[in-house]
């Protein structure tokens, strides 16, 4: 006997009963970017490396350690995409999309990063992302964040946070980098270990660290917001005028950074309590110099994406959506040499009517059929033998007793009845 496969460690399978969660989400989101005039685009799964070597930067987690990367038949270095800001700004260059002006588009899909899995987080992992490209105002933020916002609450999450936080400019952060730098390395040693190997490859990722006795050092670090230039404070500032116009609730970080080098200015992640350590449910930003660094024109922009694995534990929790895909309209009882040829036939012609219809094609004894409709959550069966098929009807039972005795009907006037409109 053949040894048994298993899907490989952190690629995990959506099975049937889990799907309805996921069709909700997707709705829901398909809904809100609608509505915000937010068009759909899909990329690849599989990019050039050299994309998010110089799109994330060389120097991050995300490039360094957890990527799937490879060579293909060709010796062309290839990635699975690990998030998917980059492939929609190469998306957007390559087909010369901001000649059109600018860009309100938002992606789908799975991700890939070799990491640990644990809760809501796997190495095949899904997010939808939301990408405003040709768009520098600070209302466009404002805007990014509202639509973010909105579409969590369609979901219906509360006790969510917004955490706000400014990068400011290239040369901004290039003064706090030089000023953070030369403090880490005066408290290397009391730094925790990940946080020393980034002291001189990604400063600012130490800012990050979960490390609580880091974090409890960090409270003497030099401050981000004491290197931003006026014009940086100032955007800021609209930034957060912005969101109080809308009631939109925010905190601000100091030490929220995101992971991905191409982000300046506005940094926010929404946070839910009901996650423990893996919190955050949306993260996003502005990255004007993201779209010009992978061969593009200057352009600035701003996006999110959000983690579709975290907000199916958090819709889970609250078990206000169904857990199983809808039922049938007409479960389709049948056996017979007759009656299962012209079963198939009836069903495909109640399906084009815009039934949702059942077939059993088991062959199996009628009782046998009659406990799987049952099953199937279906209101209806209708039961079909060589003496309707010949006879030209069906018997349209009632599985949840509430329309009184069988009835013998014509094929034509079963949706009528599904309908809830009379038969003449």
């Amino acid at each position: 006997m053949a040894e048994t496969l298993q899907s490989l460690r952190g690629m995990v399978d959506l099975l049937p009963e889990q799907i309805a969660l996921w069709q909700h989400l997707e709705a829901v989101a398909r809904e809100q970017f609608r509505r915000a005039g937010v068009r759909e685009i899909r990329t690849p799964l599989l990019e050039a490396t050299e994309l998010f070597a110089r799109g994330i930067g060389e120097a991050t987690d995300v490039v360094g350690k957890e990527m799937y990367s490879f060579l293909d038949r060709g010796e062309r270095a290839c990635t699975l995409r690990p998030e998917g800001t980059a492939s929609v700004v190469r998306a957007v260059i390559q087909h010369s999309l901001l000649g059109q002006g600018p860009q309100r588009l938002w992606y789908g899909g799975p991700m890939f990063r070799y990491e640990r899995p644990q809760k809501g987080r796997q190495r095949q992992f899904h997010q939808i992302g939301l990408e405003l490209l040709g768009i520098g105002e600070a209302r466009a933020d404002v805007e990014a964040i509202a639509i973010a916002w909105d579409l969590l609450e369609a979901l219906g999450l509360d006790e969510l946070t917004l955490e706000l936080n400014t990068l400011g400019t290239g040369e901004d952060r290039a003064r706090y980098r030089a000023e953070l730098v030369r403090w880490l390395e005066a408290h290397l040693e009391e730094l925790d270990p990940d946080s020393r190997n980034r002291v001189h490859t990604n400063p600012l990722r130490v800012l990050d660290s979960k490390d609580a006795g880091t974090q409890a050092l960090l409270a003497g670090a030099p401050q981000l917001g004491d290197a931003l230039s006026g014009e940086s404070h100032e955007r800021f500032s609209r930034v957060r005028q912005g969101l109080e116009a809308l009631e939109i609730p925010f905190r601000i970080n100091p030490c929220l950074v995101r992971g991905l080098d191409y982000y300046s200015h506005t940094a926010f992640e929404i946070t839910s309590t009901h996650l423990g350590a893996q919190a955050t449910v949306c993260g996003g930003g502005r990255y004007d110099g993201l779209v010009e660094q992978l061969g593009g024109p200057a352009t600035p922009a701003v996006g999110w994406a959000l983690g579709l694995e975290r907000l199916v534990l958090l819709l889970a929790q609250r078990q206000t959506i169904p857990a199983n895909s809808p039922p049938p309209d007409l479960y389709v009882v049948n056996r017979g040499e007759a009656a299962e040829a012209w079963a198939l036939a009836l069903t495909r012609n109640w399906r084009l009517a815009g039934l949702a219809v059942e077939l059993d094609l088991s062959g199996a004894a009628f009782g046998k059929q009659f406990k799987r409709a049952d099953r199937s959550g279906a209101p209806w069966a209708a039961v079909i033998g060589d003496s309707e098929a010949a006879e030209g009807v069906v018997v349209l039972k009632d599985l949840r007793g509430e329309a009184g005795e069988d009835r013998r009907l014509k094929p034509e006037a079963v949706a009528e009845v599904l309908a809830g409109r009379p038969q003449l």
